[in-house]
């Protein structure tokens, strides 16, 4: 990384140099993606970051806002700007998109079918950039909202970023137990949709019949560093519910 202590206006004239508060951006990323600064904690304020670094209080709030902005960070009026939490309201919010037809909302309920170890598959493995064979935990797990079965999960992790995942609870808020057990923060998501019909393990685990029509998602969650973190496999009953995306 190049030196911060250059004038914001020497860095961002030079021809082809990177705007100073994405360098800076890059920088609080990584504090994040180290742990040095966890989930829910209040960054340093404004003034602070800007004389550690040698750069315009503006530069920072530009960087800071970019990053709120992206959900990365949370501001809040009178007491300064933390690292965003995976709570469950966030959670439901942001990466659950599933959505019922009445317009009700109903936050899902997990419960885990089955986890185990195993060698990665060559897919997995391309995935989730790992060396061909590298260990995985994988589980499976049913959710449900208002006590209906609605989406067969199956769920791929590197075995290297969640040490002795397997011999804990596993909760209804992946994503907030990534970010405070193993401070992994999940920040963005690759999705592609297909209709299908439920067949097998995922026709049982939703108490469909074979041949039922269903939309599957497959999902590439990535880490703070852009590391990819998690493959999610979820095959979704549309009966009553529909997949929304609110773009902007």
């Amino acid at each position: 990384m190049a030196n911060l202590t250059v004038t914001p206006h020497e860095a961002e004239q030079a021809l082809g140099f990177r705007p100073l508060y994405r360098q800076l951006r890059d920088r609080v990323m990584q504090r994040i993606a180290d742990g040095r600064w966890q989930a829910g904690q209040a960054l340093p304020s404004e003034a602070h970051i800007a004389a550690e670094f040698g750069v315009s209080q503006g530069t920072v709030r530009k960087a800071l806002d970019e990053m709120a902005a992206e959900n990365i960070l949370i501001r809040r009026q009178g007491k300064g700007t933390f690292v965003a939490e995976h709570d469950e309201h966030r959670m439901f919010f942001q990466y659950f998109r599933l959505a019922l037809d009445s317009g009700g909302q109903i936050s899902p309920q997990s419960k885990v079918l089955s986890i185990s170890t195993g060698t990665s598959t060559a897919e997995e493995a391309a995935s989730l950039q790992l060396a061909d064979g590298s260990e995985v935990i994988r589980f499976h797990r049913i959710r449900s909202m208002g006590g209906v079965p609605c989406v067969s999960e199956h769920i791929t992790l590197p075995a290297q970023l969640f040490p002795g995942l397997t011999a804990s609870d596993i909760p209804n808020n992946l994503y907030g137990l990534y970010a405070s057990r193993f401070a992994i923060t999940v920040t963005s998501a690759k999705e592609k949709l297909k209709a299908i019909i439920a067949v097998g393990p995922d026709a049982a685990a939703l108490e469909a019949p074979e041949g039922t029509p269903v939309l599957e998602i497959n999902r590439t969650a990535l880490a703070i560093n852009g590391v990819p973190a998690e493959l999610r496999r979820s095959v979704c009953m549309t009966e009553h519910l529909h997949y929304l995306s609110d773009l902007h």
